[in-house]
Protein backbone atom coordinates (compact mmCIF):
# COMPACT_ATOMS: atom_id res chain seq x y z
CA UNK A 1 0.00 0.00 0.00
CA UNK A 2 0.99 3.99 -0.20
CA UNK A 3 1.78 6.28 2.28
CA UNK A 4 -1.50 7.37 1.93
CA UNK A 5 -3.54 4.15 2.37
CA UNK A 6 -1.39 3.25 5.39
CA UNK A 7 -2.12 6.01 7.12
CA UNK A 8 -5.99 5.83 5.97
CA UNK A 9 -5.65 2.09 6.63
CA UNK A 10 -4.21 2.99 10.37
CA UNK A 11 -7.17 5.87 11.08
CA UNK A 12 -9.71 3.07 10.02
CA UNK A 13 -8.83 0.54 11.69
CA UNK A 14 -8.10 2.51 14.97
CA UNK A 15 -11.94 3.79 14.59
CA UNK A 16 -12.83 0.81 14.46
CA UNK A 17 -11.18 -1.08 17.05
CA UNK A 18 -12.00 1.98 19.64
CA UNK A 19 -15.27 1.12 19.00
CA UNK A 20 -15.90 4.95 17.42
CA UNK A 21 -17.19 2.78 14.20
CA UNK A 22 -19.20 -0.35 15.74
CA UNK A 23 -20.49 -3.21 13.87
CA UNK A 24 -22.34 -2.88 11.07
CA UNK A 25 -21.79 0.90 10.47
CA UNK A 26 -21.52 1.48 7.02
CA UNK A 27 -17.87 2.90 5.26
CA UNK A 28 -18.60 5.18 2.99
CA UNK A 29 -15.37 6.48 1.08
CA UNK A 30 -16.30 10.04 0.54
CA UNK A 31 -16.98 10.53 4.25
CA UNK A 32 -13.84 8.71 4.85
CA UNK A 33 -11.55 10.62 2.74
CA UNK A 34 -12.66 13.81 4.70
CA UNK A 35 -11.97 12.43 7.88
CA UNK A 36 -8.18 10.61 7.26
CA UNK A 37 -7.51 13.48 4.75
CA UNK A 38 -7.04 11.42 1.91
CA UNK A 39 -8.44 10.72 -1.87
CA UNK A 40 -10.58 7.96 -2.21
CA UNK A 41 -8.19 5.60 -3.91
CA UNK A 42 -6.45 5.41 -0.48
CA UNK A 43 -9.26 4.54 1.53
CA UNK A 44 -10.30 1.93 -1.04
CA UNK A 45 -7.26 0.03 -0.55
CA UNK A 46 -7.28 0.88 3.15
CA UNK A 47 -10.96 -1.29 3.19
CA UNK A 48 -9.38 -4.08 1.06
CA UNK A 49 -7.06 -4.77 3.61
CA UNK A 50 -9.43 -4.39 6.37
CA UNK A 51 -11.43 -6.77 4.59
CA UNK A 52 -8.82 -9.28 4.47
CA UNK A 53 -7.88 -8.76 8.62
CA UNK A 54 -11.62 -9.53 8.73
CA UNK A 55 -12.35 -5.70 10.17
CA UNK A 56 -14.79 -4.83 7.51
CA UNK A 57 -17.30 -7.29 5.25
CA UNK A 58 -18.25 -5.92 1.55
CA UNK A 59 -21.54 -6.75 0.09
CA UNK A 60 -21.94 -7.96 -3.47
CA UNK A 61 -22.98 -3.86 -4.35
CA UNK A 62 -19.51 -3.39 -3.19
CA UNK A 63 -20.97 -1.72 -0.13
CA UNK A 64 -18.70 -1.86 2.68
CA UNK A 65 -19.54 -1.91 6.54
CA UNK A 66 -17.77 -2.71 9.55
CA UNK A 67 -18.06 -6.33 10.43
CA UNK A 68 -20.12 -7.33 12.57
CA UNK A 69 -19.34 -10.80 14.46
CA UNK A 70 -21.62 -13.66 15.46
CA UNK A 71 -21.23 -15.91 18.73
CA UNK A 72 -19.96 -18.13 17.26
CA UNK A 73 -17.51 -16.41 15.13
CA UNK A 74 -16.25 -14.96 18.51
CA UNK A 75 -15.69 -18.68 19.65
CA UNK A 76 -13.79 -19.88 16.94
CA UNK A 77 -11.37 -16.58 17.69
CA UNK A 78 -10.48 -17.23 20.81
CA UNK A 79 -10.56 -21.22 20.47
CA UNK A 80 -7.38 -20.17 18.04
CA UNK A 81 -6.07 -17.56 20.40
CA UNK A 82 -6.24 -20.24 23.27
CA UNK A 83 -4.36 -22.47 21.05
CA UNK A 84 -2.09 -20.31 19.46
CA UNK A 85 -1.04 -17.70 22.39
CA UNK A 86 -1.24 -21.00 24.89
CA UNK A 87 1.97 -22.05 22.61
CA UNK A 88 3.69 -18.67 22.24
CA UNK A 89 3.75 -18.54 25.82
CA UNK A 90 5.45 -21.85 25.99
CA UNK A 91 8.31 -20.65 23.81
CA UNK A 92 8.27 -17.43 25.29
CA UNK A 93 8.83 -19.24 28.82
CA UNK A 94 11.77 -21.50 27.55
CA UNK A 95 13.38 -18.23 25.98
CA UNK A 96 12.67 -15.60 28.13
CA UNK A 97 15.27 -13.14 28.99
CA UNK A 98 15.65 -10.70 32.15
CA UNK A 99 14.95 -7.63 30.06
CA UNK A 100 11.20 -8.66 28.43
CA UNK A 101 10.01 -10.29 32.45
CA UNK A 102 11.07 -7.13 33.86
CA UNK A 103 8.92 -5.35 31.43
CA UNK A 104 5.84 -8.60 31.93
CA UNK A 105 6.07 -7.14 35.97
CA UNK A 106 5.91 -3.14 34.98
CA UNK A 107 3.00 -3.92 32.25
CA UNK A 108 0.94 -5.65 35.34
CA UNK A 109 1.86 -3.56 38.20
CA UNK A 110 0.56 -0.81 35.41
CA UNK A 111 -2.71 -3.03 34.82
CA UNK A 112 -3.37 -3.31 38.85
CA UNK A 113 -2.80 0.72 38.96
CA UNK A 114 -5.47 1.06 36.20
CA UNK A 115 -8.19 -1.51 37.99
CA UNK A 116 -7.40 -0.23 41.29
CA UNK A 117 -8.87 3.26 40.76
CA UNK A 118 -12.45 3.30 41.79
CA UNK A 119 -13.21 3.65 38.41
CA UNK A 120 -11.28 1.48 36.49
CA UNK A 121 -9.33 3.16 33.64
CA UNK A 122 -10.40 0.40 30.56
CA UNK A 123 -8.67 2.38 28.38
CA UNK A 124 -5.42 1.97 30.31
CA UNK A 125 -6.07 -1.29 31.08
CA UNK A 126 -6.79 -2.18 27.44
CA UNK A 127 -3.00 -0.20 26.13
CA UNK A 128 -0.87 -2.15 28.91
CA UNK A 129 -2.94 -5.52 28.09
CA UNK A 130 -1.98 -5.37 24.78
CA UNK A 131 1.22 -4.58 25.43
CA UNK A 132 1.86 -7.45 27.91
CA UNK A 133 0.56 -9.65 25.08
CA UNK A 134 2.94 -8.28 22.63
CA UNK A 135 5.65 -9.26 25.00
CA UNK A 136 5.07 -12.54 25.40
CA UNK A 137 5.20 -12.76 21.47
CA UNK A 138 8.42 -10.72 21.54
CA UNK A 139 9.58 -13.62 23.93
CA UNK A 140 8.62 -16.28 21.71
CA UNK A 141 10.44 -15.24 18.95
CA UNK A 142 8.16 -16.56 16.50
CA UNK A 143 7.45 -14.08 13.27
CA UNK A 144 4.60 -16.88 11.86
CA UNK A 145 2.84 -16.91 15.52
CA UNK A 146 3.25 -13.08 15.43
CA UNK A 147 1.82 -12.55 12.25
CA UNK A 148 -0.95 -15.44 12.95
CA UNK A 149 -1.90 -13.97 16.54
CA UNK A 150 -1.91 -9.99 15.82
CA UNK A 151 -5.18 -10.13 13.79
CA UNK A 152 -6.90 -12.11 16.48
CA UNK A 153 -5.34 -10.13 19.22
CA UNK A 154 -6.69 -6.99 18.27
CA UNK A 155 -9.96 -7.73 17.16
CA UNK A 156 -12.72 -5.58 18.28
CA UNK A 157 -14.14 -8.14 20.33
CA UNK A 158 -11.16 -7.69 22.85
CA UNK A 159 -12.19 -4.21 23.51
CA UNK A 160 -15.70 -4.73 23.68
CA UNK A 161 -14.93 -7.74 26.23
CA UNK A 162 -12.80 -5.48 28.68
CA UNK A 163 -15.75 -2.99 28.30
CA UNK A 164 -18.25 -5.04 30.00
CA UNK A 165 -15.97 -6.30 32.93
CA UNK A 166 -16.48 -6.08 36.60
CA UNK A 167 -14.13 -5.44 39.01
CA UNK A 168 -13.64 -9.28 39.65
CA UNK A 169 -12.84 -9.48 36.14
CA UNK A 170 -10.90 -7.36 35.88
CA UNK A 171 -8.88 -8.86 38.97
CA UNK A 172 -8.90 -12.24 37.71
CA UNK A 173 -6.96 -11.10 34.13
CA UNK A 174 -4.60 -9.11 36.84
CA UNK A 175 -4.44 -12.54 38.92
CA UNK A 176 -3.34 -14.72 36.20
CA UNK A 177 -0.99 -12.47 34.50
CA UNK A 178 0.86 -12.67 37.74
CA UNK A 179 0.61 -17.04 37.53
CA UNK A 180 1.96 -16.28 34.02
CA UNK A 181 5.12 -14.40 35.27
CA UNK A 182 5.52 -16.88 37.77
CA UNK A 183 5.86 -19.80 34.98
CA UNK A 184 7.65 -17.41 33.33
CA UNK A 185 10.22 -16.61 36.17
CA UNK A 186 10.77 -20.75 35.98
CA UNK A 187 11.17 -21.13 32.32
CA UNK A 188 8.10 -23.45 32.43
CA UNK A 189 6.89 -23.89 29.02
CA UNK A 190 4.15 -26.43 29.98
CA UNK A 191 3.11 -23.82 33.21
CA UNK A 192 3.40 -21.13 31.05
CA UNK A 193 0.66 -22.67 28.33
CA UNK A 194 -2.02 -23.82 30.27
CA UNK A 195 -2.37 -20.46 32.26
CA UNK A 196 -2.26 -18.59 28.72
CA UNK A 197 -4.83 -20.98 27.37
CA UNK A 198 -7.13 -20.63 30.51
CA UNK A 199 -6.56 -16.79 30.70
CA UNK A 200 -8.22 -16.58 27.29
CA UNK A 201 -10.87 -19.16 27.82
CA UNK A 202 -11.81 -16.99 30.48
CA UNK A 203 -11.90 -14.04 28.59
CA UNK A 204 -13.72 -15.88 26.13
CA UNK A 205 -17.15 -17.03 28.78
CA UNK A 206 -16.72 -13.07 30.05
CA UNK A 207 -17.77 -11.89 25.94
CA UNK A 208 -20.19 -14.25 26.31
CA UNK A 209 -22.07 -13.86 29.10
CA UNK A 210 -21.81 -9.74 28.27
CA UNK A 211 -23.22 -10.65 24.43
CA UNK A 212 -25.88 -13.20 25.88
CA UNK A 213 -27.25 -9.78 28.32
CA UNK A 214 -26.84 -7.77 25.49
CA UNK A 215 -28.96 -10.29 23.40
CA UNK A 216 -31.60 -10.25 25.81
CA UNK A 217 -31.47 -6.05 25.96
CA UNK A 218 -32.30 -5.29 22.55
CA UNK A 219 -34.16 -2.18 22.78
CA UNK A 220 -32.95 -1.22 26.24
CA UNK A 221 -29.94 0.70 27.12
CA UNK A 222 -26.42 -1.43 26.58
CA UNK A 223 -24.10 -1.17 29.26
CA UNK A 224 -20.92 0.27 27.60
CA UNK A 225 -21.85 -1.34 23.90
CA UNK A 226 -19.64 -0.25 21.02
Amino acid sequence: MTKASDRAYEAIRGMILSGELSSGDPLREEALAQVCGVSRTPIREALKQLEVDMLVTRTESQRSYVADWSLDDVADAFELRAMLEGHAAKLAAERMTDEILTALKYCNNAIYEAISKPDPDVNAFLDHNRELHALVLKAAGSRRLTNLLTALIEQPVVWRTAHHYDPKAFECSHSEHADLISAFERRDGAWAEAIMAGHIRRAFHAYADAHKGMTKGVGETERGAA
